[in-house]
């Protein structure tokens, strides 16, 4: 059972995008587009270019943001005010995971990419404010996107929190390696399982698996 393996853990860390909510709400999607939009202003692109340079940088840099960075030198505040910009009427709240999630024992914390304010954004419309100690955005890594090693440290200095009692949800594998290196209990949230060395357990239901750590 999975259970037994998250005994030790003091403190749950849960990436936003695709974890909290599950890809079918089309939330990122929407991102997406907004990024698109900045490369192609910013850039002077056209839209065929700006997608390709976002994913580019995506594979090559762990975010867009990071390639728009390092290659072009750009300030991260307005991309991050304007990418996020939109529509959180798509996202239904969950109390079932609410009520999974408070019943953990130890303290919860988030950690994304995205930013404080917009995560607070999401949480609001699914339902599950008032239940995390803390958010923890890319601006709390000065910048450094997961899966940067120095992302992590950071934002795990900041927290106190101790990695081998730890436990991390993630829907991206790339970002687990490092928690997993660090001495994490990690936990791939994905609608398919991937079999890395990196990763201890896989689930496409965040909520069941969480009650099973419950019960």
């Amino acid at each position: 059972m999975p259970a037994e393996h998250f005994s030790h853990v003091r403190t749950w860390v849960f990436d936003l995008d695709h974890t909290l909510y599950p890809p079918e709400m089309q939330l990122f999607a929407q991102i997406e587009i907004r990024m698109i939009n900045w490369v192609m202003t910013e850039l002077g692109v056209d839209r065929a270019e700006a997608d390709r340079l976002r994913a580019k940088y995506w594979r090559e840099h762990g975010t867009t943001l990071a390639g728009l960075m390092r290659v072009h030198g750009v300030a991260p505040d307005q991309y991050l005010i304007d990418v996020h910009d939109i529509d959180f009427s798509v996202l239904a709240p969950d109390p079932e995971l609410r009520e999974a999630i408070s019943e953990l024992p130890g303290r919860k914390i988030i950690y994304t990419n995205g930013t404080a304010p917009y995560a607070e954004n999401v949480i609001q419309a699914r339902g599950l404010s008032g239940i995390f100690d803390a958010i923890y955005g890319v601006e709390h890594a000065d910048f450094h996107p997961k899966p940067d090693r120095a992302a992590f440290e950071q934002v795990f200095k900041t927290d106190g929190l101790n990695p081998s009692e730890s436990a991390m949800f993630e829907d991206d594998p790339r970002n687990l390696a490092i928690p997993h290196a660090m001495g994490m209990r990690t936990v791939h949230v994905a609608p398919a399982p991937l079999v890395h060395d990196h990763i201890h357990h896989h689930t496409d239901d965040l909520r069941g698996f969480l009650t099973q750590l419950i019960r």
